[in-house]
């Protein structure tokens, strides 16, 4: 998270410093979610099989080098490519991390205690990465080269803190520990053109979302999404049966399709439910970072100072997460969550420039990560509960898969409807900036609903007992 938004923050001064237009600044932050969200699914296969550690440490060194390199671009494409080859490296940490903590802490309030600290980092690192992000921003000579370089530190200190204090890894429960390679290469290659065509499509020439290259890509992503899914199924159907000879070319499928049915379906739709709250999180964050320093002319530390509050909150929800977990039913866990982050983007949408930051800011930054807190922390103790062991890191990576996927999607569609609004007769920037902000609620209210009707009687998903 300290990665994401210490970058975040400097976006204007990268847009400003290498030319790149307002746009299309969304490519630095759909790069890295880019490669990110379409290796989650591999890496949490290859964790479960070769081992936790072992994966989270590679990809904290990976995290480390390309960071550096993102430092020394001086051309907005390399500097894509750099930040896209260092989503990778998250892609391999975050599936592994959530593994590890599955199988250190079993069913049990230290369990809840311990995703709840997890998900507690996010706030933390957001801070951490937006202040100094937007310090060393500012008033370094380097400006936001300096802001590559404090997550390429982060990086380090973290890999040579997990190879001290992670326990090594245990030896794998699955009898057949091999990897679908197959199904690697088509689930990464779609959503590789699925994340692409959003962050590329309304900026895309001569007819945007019309262009040929578009549309083509578009229809080859959703196709072998589905090819993915049908090859996964047969895979899953030849393990499930006792009687299937062992072939060679039928290993373990990369993600068993049956479990977004677990738990009546509701493992699916607390998926969709991460993804649309994702959407309206990181919309509002990314427009509301833009509407400070672009609109309201802030610099990046005065903007970051603004965003104080959603991290204070945050840490603070993951304090109530660890402590009532286990006496509050999920459905309103997600209901709540997503609600109030969807408050957010509702006073963003109706937002006076000229009032105080007490009046929409500042409300805003509070309510913003209820959401995002409540859905990852109380999400990952439920797919946590219903997954196997040799399950934990892929349901994992699912996961969050399933949140780059929103972050893609919610920047993506609100940028439609920006560029839209912003050509029509008679509307102002700031009609643009709002019509961003009703796209991300819509995203929001959807949630909502889906939590409502489909997660009553999941009950709750920590543990009061002490293991």
């Amino acid at each position: 998270i300290s990665n994401i938004n210490a970058v975040a923050i400097a976006l204007p001064t990268i847009g400003e410093d290498l030319g790149i237009p307002e746009d299309q600044l969304q490519w630095m932050t759909n790069a890295y979610a880019l490669s990110s969200g379409c290796l989650l699914l591999m890496f949490g296969r290859i964790a479960d099989v070769y081992g936790r550690k072992k994966t989270f440490l590679a990809g904290a060194a990976w995290l480390f080098a390309f960071g550096l390199g993102c430092g020394f671009c001086n051309d907005a494409v390399t500097l894509e490519i750099l930040r896209g080859f260092q989503g990778a490296g998250g892609a391999a940490t975050i599936p592994a991390a959530l593994g590890i903590l599955a199988h250190a802490f079993p069913p049990s309030r230290a369990r809840s205690i311990a995703f709840a600290t997890f998900a507690a980092g996010a706030p933390v690192g957001g801070v951490l990465g937006t202040l100094v992000g937007g310090a060393v921003t500012q008033y370094t000579n380097p400006t936001w080269r300096s802001a590559f370089y404090f997550t390429a530190a982060l990086s380090g200190g973290t890999f040579a803190g997990g190879l001290y204090a992670i326990p090594r890894d245990p030896p794998s429960t699955e009898k057949d520990r091999r990897v679908d390679w197959l199904g690697a290469f088509l689930v990464t290659a779609g959503l590789t053109f699925i994340i692409f065509i959003l962050a590329q499509g309304e900026i895309a020439e001569p007819n945007q979302w019309a262009t040929g290259y578009i549309i083509a890509l578009l229809v080859v992503g959703v196709f072998l999404v589905g090819v993915f899914l049908c090859w996964q199924w047969y895979l899953e159907r030849v393990q499930d049966n006792p009687n299937a000879p062992y072939s060679v070319w039928t290993p373990p499928p990369l993600m068993r399709p049956s479990l977004f049915a677990r738990a009546r379906g509701r493992y699916g739709v607390q998926m969709l439910i991460a993804f649309l709250n994702w959407c309206v999180f990181m919309g509002w964050q990314f427009w509301a970072q833009l509407f400070y320093q672009n609109y309201q002319g802030y610099g990046p530390m005065l903007a970051g100072i603004r965003f104080i509050p959603m991290f204070v909150t945050g840490v603070l929800c993951n304090v109530f997460i660890a402590q009532f977990v286990a006496h509050i039913s999920l459905v309103w866990l997600m209901l709540s969550g997503t609600l109030i982050t969807s408050v957010a983007a509702l006073l963003f949408g109706v937002i006076d420039p000229n009032a105080p930051y007490w009046a929409f800011g500042f409300p805003a930054a509070i309510t913003s990560v209820f959401g995002a807190d409540f859905v990852f922390a109380a999400g990952t103790l439920f797919i946590a509960k219903i997954s196997k062991p040799h399950e934990q890191s892929v349901s994992g990576g699912l996961f969050q898969t399933m949140i780059q996927l929103g972050t893609s999607m919610g920047i993506a569609v609100s940028t439609v409807v920006f560029d839209n609004v912003q050509k029509m007769s008679g509307k102002t920037p700031l009609d643009a900036y709002r019509a961003a902000q009703w796209t991300a609620f819509g995203f929001g209210a959807l949630a909502s609903v889906l939590a409502f009707i489909f997660l009553r009687g999941v009950g709750v998903v920590g543990h009061k007992e002490e293991k």
